[in-house]
Formats: C-alpha cells, structure tokens, sequence
C-alpha cells in the first residue's frame, strides 16, 4: 500500500489506535514485580495517554489537572495493594492447580488496567471534541467534572464484551505468560523487568490488534458516549 493509497473505511481511526496502545501499556504494568513500582508505571502511563490526547488538542493540562485527568489523585484500596504485594512474592504453592488460579488472578489485573485506561483515553478524546476542555477550564474545575462524568459513564456500563475482548488479548500474549512463568519460577527476585528484544515489536501488534477489535464494537463505545453526555450535562 502506497501512501497516497486511501485508508479503507473498516480501519480504525489513530486516535483508537492511539487509545489502544496505552491501553496495552496500562495492561503490562502488573507484570512489575515491585509493590508499588506497578502503581507508579501505571500512573505515569495514564499521564502520558492524558498528556498525548489533549496535545492532539493543541492543549496541555496544569499538574493538577493533569492528575485529575489521569485518575492519579485516587488512591489504590488497600485491598487491591494487598493483592498486589502477594502476586508481587507469588506465595501460592507451585502446584499445577495453583499456577493456573495465579495466571487467572494476572491476566485479570492486567485486563482491569487496560480496561480502565481504554475507557478513560476513549472518552477523553470524546469530552475534548465536545468542546468539555479548553486551555481556560483546565485551570478550573473542569477536569474533575469531566473526570467524574468519565466514571459515572463507565459505571453504568456493562464492559464484560470489552473486558473479555481483553482478557483474550492478553492470554495470547506470549509477553505476559514469559513473565508470568518468571515469577513463579523464582517469585523472591525483587528485579524490575527490563525490556527484551521484540517486546516493543509485541506491545504494537497487541496495540494493533485490540484496536481493529475494538472498531468492530463501535455500538458499545457509542453508548458509552451517550451515558458521559448525561453526566457531563448534569455537571454543568
């Protein structure tokens, strides 16, 4: 395909595809074995989505807002830490069985992170072409209205044909599985994870891919559309 060779219409936009690649980013920081090292990559993820979707925008957010935006000022619960730390040393047995039940705890951590973030960029990119930001109300309280509408929205959605869609995504993902093995193997390590060679080249196709699946549930994202402009119209 040539570059003057136009982008057939079934192929998602880059904003989505955009999304998605944060999305996929969100969803490997679990793999961190590091209490607490895991929260601060994925905060610093969800800033970088935030800061690229409002530049997309021409725009770029104070600190606070910046946070806000990103979910940062939102503190973990002390059970989701708690969780964290025990995958963090893998105290489950070693036994078949087990092995089994910690990938499920895993992948689910990793699906909850990027189902998170997919939805948070996706309806960002929403609120900024509905005209909900500008340079002048990110220095207000515009950021936590747009925050509290994005959440309100998700709640009131089912995202288990998203989730799953993910939760498929990253049990194929022979990235997650490789680290996965790695700390049960030798649980105690306490190493950060450093890239490997063709990690980069597995986070796109894993970006690319969720991004042409999530353009086939465009119904879903149009509904989750609708529920922030109700909350967003109650806010102001």
């Amino acid at each position: 395909m040539t570059e003057s060779t136009p982008r057939p219409s079934s192929a998602p936009p880059p904003q989505i595809g955009r999304v998605a690649f944060h999305a996929v980013v969100s969803g490997l920081t679990p793999l961190i074995p590091i209490p607490y090292l895991d929260d601060y990559a994925l905060r610093q993820v969800r800033e970088r989505m935030v800061r690229a979707v409002l530049q997309e925008h021409g725009l770029s957010a104070p600190p606070k807002a910046l946070r806000v935006l990103a979910g940062s000022h939102v503190k973990s619960t002390l059970g989701s830490q708690l969780l964290g730390f025990l995958k963090s040393v893998a105290l489950l047995p070693f036994r078949r069985v087990w092995r089994k039940a910690f990938l499920v705890l895993w992948v689910k951590d990793c699906v909850d992170m990027a189902s998170y973030s997919l939805h948070h960029g996706y309806l960002l990119q929403h609120a900024l072409v509905r005209g909900d930001l500008s340079a002048s109300s990110l220095e207000g309280d515009a950021a936590l209205k747009v925050h509290d509408a994005i959440l309100a929205a998700c709640k009131e959605m089912d995202s288990r044909p998203i989730n799953q869609l993910l939760g498929r995504l990253f049990e194929g993902s022979r990235l997650l599985l490789t680290e996965v093995a790695k700390a049960l193997m030798n649980p105690l390590v306490g190493q950060p994870r450093s890239p490997e060679q063709g990690e980069a080249a597995e986070v796109a196709s894993l970006a690319d891919r969720l991004a042409a699946a999530l353009w086939e549930e465009r119904g879903y994202f149009v509904a989750l559309q609708e529920h922030y402009d109700k909350h967003i119209g109650k806010a102001r």
